[in-house]
């Protein structure tokens, strides 16, 4: 094509359009997107029974064997006591500490060792990252290990109403034993584990607090000084060892008991949120 044709065509069809203006955003790439909103934190009570599942899951298998050796160390006392003790309050005392001892071995000790170990290997970076409440993670836990307790403690307070000739009729007060007493003393293991500066120290701390409900709680308080009694006081297994001890007697005294098993539940409570602050505290740094 000569240059006076393409001339021609380029006035016919005229000057080509200019393109739109580029604004600064345009030029600069695509605007950000704004940030999606975070998932809703999750309820207490669904966040506590999924962390109790996963930690019944994972404790089941490495713990029935841990609660053998509870149960078998229980029933080595009784009959060991049985030698110096033939029968009435100090028997329904033996049997009554003996079957609470099973709760401590496991919710006291084993906790304080588990929660020492997470605080330790990392594992509470995990929780801290998921959207559950603190109270959550020390509840379900605690639940998981307290559910372990309930059949050696059955089968110790078995063993020992045959062996000291006691009767059977006020077992079902274990139903509210254990859970009461356990969640007093799973609250206490919990802490213990948490604040400890190391996991040495909580495993120490885990054994002297089972070492204290063996030396409280099984021997007969008749036979203890009146400086050991006043500690026993202070130690929250002794008054589910003596709300179970009570419905052993012919007619119980059951207003005691129900103190007894109060005491318990608001110790439970006491120590529970004390566990639920030390998470809160072992979590943050």
């Amino acid at each position: 094509m000569s240059e006076r044709s393409s001339g021609a065509l380029a006035q016919a069809v005229g000057p080509a359009p200019e393109p739109p203006p580029v604004s600064e955003a345009a030029a600069s790439g695509p605007a950000p997107r704004p940030a999606a909103p975070l998932a809703p934190r999750a309820r207490l009570l669904p966040a506590l029974a999924a962390v109790y599942r996963a930690q019944l899951s994972r404790a089941r298998v490495s713990r029935i064997p841990l609660l053998f050796v509870a149960t078998f160390q229980s029933v080595g006392i009784m009959i060991l006591m049985r030698g110096v003790v033939d029968g009435g309050s100090e028997a329904r005392a033996v049997v009554a500490g003996s079957s609470v001892l099973v709760v401590a071995f496991v919710a006291l000790n084993l906790l304080a060792q588990h929660f020492g170990q997470l605080r330790a290997g990392g594992g509470l970076d995990h929780y801290a990252t998921l959207p559950v409440p603190p109270a959550s993670v020390v509840l379900g836990a605690a639940a998981a290990y307290a559910s372990f307790t309930l059949p050696g403690t059955l089968v110790t307070a078995v063993f020992g109403c045959l062996l000291f000739g006691l009767p059977m009729g006020g077992l079902w007060i274990l139903a509210a034993v254990v859970p009461l007493a356990g969640a007093a003393l799973a609250g206490l293991g919990a802490a213990l584990g948490l604040l400890a500066p190391r996991q040495e120290l909580a495993t120490l701390a885990g054994q002297l607090g089972m070492s204290a409900a063996l030396l409280l709680g099984v021997l007969p308080p008749e036979r203890m000084p009146d400086v050991i009694v006043w500690a026993r006081d202070l130690l929250p297994s002794t008054y589910g060892v003596e709300a179970f001890a009570r419905t052993f007697a012919p007619h119980p005294d059951w207003a005691a008991v129900v103190l007894d098993l109060g005491v318990c539940g608001a110790v439970g409570v006491l120590s529970l949120a004390v566990a639920t602050w030390a998470y809160r505290r072992a979590a943050v740094r």
